[in-house]
């Protein structure tokens, strides 16, 4: 039986809804393993932010993104934005001790 344009755009949609979550949660659990470096970082006094890994962590998605058939600029910019939010995190760490 071949599906309808809107079973079709159903099913789809419901593989993005999946994906989307799915997505939540392992951000979720990279942000419990920042968490645990940022105070890791807050009580030894090391800076919030490590340059030298960023570029290191860039170069690598930018790679992985291209294997994935994924804009790698967008890969990057996702990692920015993710590692901004990971800095205030940090940040927010060192202040409060």
């Amino acid at each position: 039986m071949t599906e309808t344009p809107e079973q079709t755009l159903l099913r789809l949609r419901a593989t993005i809804d999946n994906i989307d979550a799915a997505l939540i949660f392992v951000l979720a659990e990279r942000f419990r393993a920042t968490k645990q470096v940022g105070e890791l970082k807050a009580d030894h006094g090391m800076p919030a932010s490590d340059p030298s890994r960023e570029e290191q962590q860039v170069a690598r998605l930018r790679r992985l993104a291209e294997q994935a058939d994924l804009d790698p600029a967008f890969a990057e910019k996702w990692f920015n934005f993710v590692v901004a939010e990971v800095i205030r995190h940090h940040t927010a760490a060192a202040d409060a001790r």
